[in-house]
């Protein structure tokens, strides 16, 4: 079977990398001379094992990994490894024998027109020192960049086509990421020469949308599905779709409520439920004309003026994992969920 390695007892480092050269995925599973899984390894192993100079291989060999298994619907493989951030899936049956791996390397994607516009110039200010050297977006969440976090979602949905809004250490963004090819997309920049808020920024674009288009803070981490919110846009026939999230809020004392001075309840403790802005929106080509050039405009003021000019956006409940990375202890919260997942 291939992408397979058999642990025997006088199995070594040098190996296992043979075999994960061979296999050609990135990825091998560990099985016993029984097939049961061990564990697995990943190019990524290899890598951490040579910079810290660690060649033990039982080590080294992930043995606690995600399984699903065999018989697993394809659909309910492809949401779990988005939801992990990974690209592989090992298959076990219910005694724990490999029976192969799940791969997206595998599945013939359909790559969309679409166009992402992920807005990446933000100062970070409040998470204070993490970011006096690094721009936000760059920083680390499961051991990569939150925008390799987006990029790559984006990417295994089929949308590959990015423009990023830079401003501040905006040459850490680009030396990263170039031109996209290393991560399978095209990335084309625009650079805010001063703040222009979400929907302002879209005005220096020079380029027409020919398809409804993203528009996501860089600061955010989703496992939302794309495509969803693409066939509701289209579904509802909006200039604009706003994604909202629910956000409950408890009141930390008893409400009260009282008229002419007679108390009529008291309410102890009372959550109230809004659905807020989660900053991420899609929109159809032609709203673009309602963005006024070179001027601070934020995304909210779109939307209002779109509903001035009798048009009606659509708001798409996103009620999946969900992150917006703004203060130090949302950063920490990221990377635990992370860890979570793994």
């Amino acid at each position: 079977m291939s992408n397979t390695f058999v642990l025997k007892c006088d199995s070594t480092f040098e190996m296992a990398v043979e075999a994960i050269d061979k296999g050609g995925l990135g990825f091998i599973a560990v099985v016993n001379p029984e097939m049961l899984l061990v564990g697995i390894l990943t190019d990524g192993d290899i890598r951490r094992a040579f910079l810290k100079k660690s060649f033990d291989l039982n080590s080294i060999i992930n043995k606690n990994p995600e399984v699903m298994n065999y018989r697993s619907s394809k659909e309910s493989i492809i949401s779990r490894l988005k939801t992990l951030h990974r690209r592989h899936m090992p298959l076990v049956d219910e005694k724990g024998l490999y029976k192969g791996v799940f791969s997206f390397d595998d599945i013939e994607f359909i790559t969309r027109d679409n166009e992402v516009v992920i807005m990446a110039g933000g100062l970070g200010s409040r998470l204070g020192e993490l970011t006096k050297s690094t721009p936000k977006p760059m920083l680390e969440v499961g051991n990569q960049p939150m925008l390799q976090h987006l990029v790559e979602l984006f990417r295994e949905q089929g949308f590959c086509k990015f423009i990023f809004c830079v401003n501040y250490k905006k040459d850490v963004i680009q030396s990263y990421f170039k031109d996209g090819g290393d991560f399978g997309v095209k990335i084309s920049y625009v650079e805010e020469e001063v703040r222009m808020g979400t929907a302002g920024a879209l005005s220096l674009i020079n380029q027409d949308f020919n398809a409804p288009f993203f528009v996501i803070n860089a600061d955010i981490l989703t496992n939302l599905d794309f495509v969803s919110l693409l066939n509701f846009h289209e579904k509802m026939d909006a200039p604009a779709t706003m994604c909202v999230r629910q956000y409950q809020i408890q009141i930390p004392y008893g409400v009260i409520s009282n008229k002419g001075g007679h108390l009529k309840s008291i309410d102890e403790k009372p959550n109230f439920t809004f659905d807020v802005n989660a900053g991420i929106y899609l929109l159809s080509p032609n709203v673009t004309k309602f963005i006024p050039k070179n001027k601070f405009y934020d995304m909210p003021s779109l939307f209002e003026r779109l509903m001035l000019e009798g048009l009606t956006p659509a708001t798409f409940e996103v009620n999946d994992y969900w992150i917006d990375i703004g203060k130090r202890e949302d950063l920490l919260q990221a990377n635990a969920d992370m860890q979570h997942l793994k």
